[in-house]
């Protein structure tokens, strides 16, 4: 929703001269109900709904696992090739990549499984066998490997953040959501990075009509102030004994006021709408750059949550980190920040503001394409 927006400054601001701190679970306050009623209101699903409001997205994936854990009385938990979700020592245990995330700080959490992902630029048979193939290993390797009935959840981002901006072939989400259903598994979407509008809908389970039993939000709930939660079906979360869920710093009031400003930003202005706008303007523009550019191999995502991935050239998917590190040293040369991202350090990605209007929109695609042009030259 932009850098200092208005509402969300006037919110904070008053609440700031009211007061700044106190524990929920010491003295509670309004803002903090009304985010979580939120938070219920808006997640997938119809179903009456709990929330537990946190500080970071690692703390948030964090209690979604002790809350499975505990509803479900199972100790394993399921994760993804390429998944991130955060630096504590559990979210290490649950995040894939080495470095920079996890080298050096073990020994890590125990009873954590992980699972292919549905990655269709590298799916060994081609994008079109990815879903109803790679759910098929997922679902053999949890029964024969972990045990159906002794997993707890099953924790995925439905789009991956950091592993690359991995979008899952088609189907492959249902099915997985489905499996766990039938055998009283808990689903977990991690949405800290997809959630809020980022996608095209508010939350990306939506995309294919999966209703996560719990799912964990950050990032863009309250408007870049620290602030996160879980929300998921009130018998889970009602599960877990009194106290055994919170912190001095969850929910705190400044944050809550941010979320709730944040959130009528999103609805009032149409920034869920506004994603899908972008996500209709900047692939064309990016595929049409990949077929003048041998070096981009891959052109994916949903909305506003757009990347490409590099490679050494036509017919070749290597991955090429060393054309990521000029091509993203020709951007920062121009005034145009970016990002990088996956687990094999060759995936830019891309991250509007929800508000960038068109012309900013574009002047960034410009200097993209010139970087591009410029090493390809």
């Amino acid at each position: 929703m932009g850098n200092a927006n208005p509402r969300v400054a006037a919110r904070v601001k008053e609440q700031v001269e009211r007061f700044t701190h106190t524990c929920m679970m010491v003295a509670p306050y309004e803002s903090y109900v009304n985010v979580c009623e939120a938070l219920n209101r808006l997640t997938p699903g119809t179903h009456e709904k709990r929330s537990v409001l946190l500080n970071t997205g690692a703390e948030a994936v964090e209690n979604a696992v002790k809350i499975a854990r505990y509803a479900t009385g199972r100790q394993a938990v399921v994760v993804f090739d390429h998944a991130y979700h955060g630096r504590t020592n559990l979210t290490m245990a649950l995040t894939a990549k080495n470095m920079p995330y996890k080298d050096g700080f073990g020994a890590f959490a125990g009873e954590v499984y992980r699972m292919p992902m549905a990655y269709p630029f590298r799916w060994p048979t081609g994008p079109e066998c990815c879903g109803p193939e790679a759910a098929d290993m997922v679902i053999d390797q949890i029964t024969k490997q972990v045990g159906a009935d002794r997993t707890a959840a099953v924790l995925i981002e439905p789009i991956q953040g950091e592993g690359g901006f991995i979008d899952p072939a088609p189907g492959f989400l249902p099915a997985i959501a489905e499996f766990c259903r039938a055998n009283g598994i808990l689903f977990i979407a991690d949405e800290v990075q997809t959630g809020f509008g980022r996608t095209g809908d508010m939350f990306a389970c939506e995309h294919e009509g999966v209703m996560p039993d719990l799912v964990a939000t950050a990032k863009g709930i309250a408007g870049g102030l620290p602030l996160a939660a879980v929300t998921g079906r009130a018998e889970i979360m009602d599960a877990v004994h009194a106290g055994g869920l919170g912190g001095t710093y969850g929910g705190n009031p400044l944050a809550c006021e941010a979320a709730l400003a944040a959130i009528e930003s999103i609805e009032t202005d149409g920034l869920v709408a506004r994603a899908g706008e972008i996500g209709a303007t900047m692939p064309p523009r990016l595929r049409a750059l990949a077929e003048r550019v041998p070096v981009i191999g891959d052109v994916r995502g949903r909305g506003a949550m757009i990347a490409v991935e590099l490679v050494r050239g036509a017919g070749d998917k290597s991955p090429n980190p060393e054309a990521l590190a000029q091509v993203v040293a020709r951007c920062h040369a121009e005034g145009l920040l970016v990002l990088t991202a996956g687990t094999y350090g060759n995936v830019l990605r891309f991250l509007p503001p929800l508000t960038m209007p068109d012309h900013l929109l574009n002047e960034g695609l410009g200097v993209l394409e010139k970087a591009f042009a410029e090493l390809s030259a």
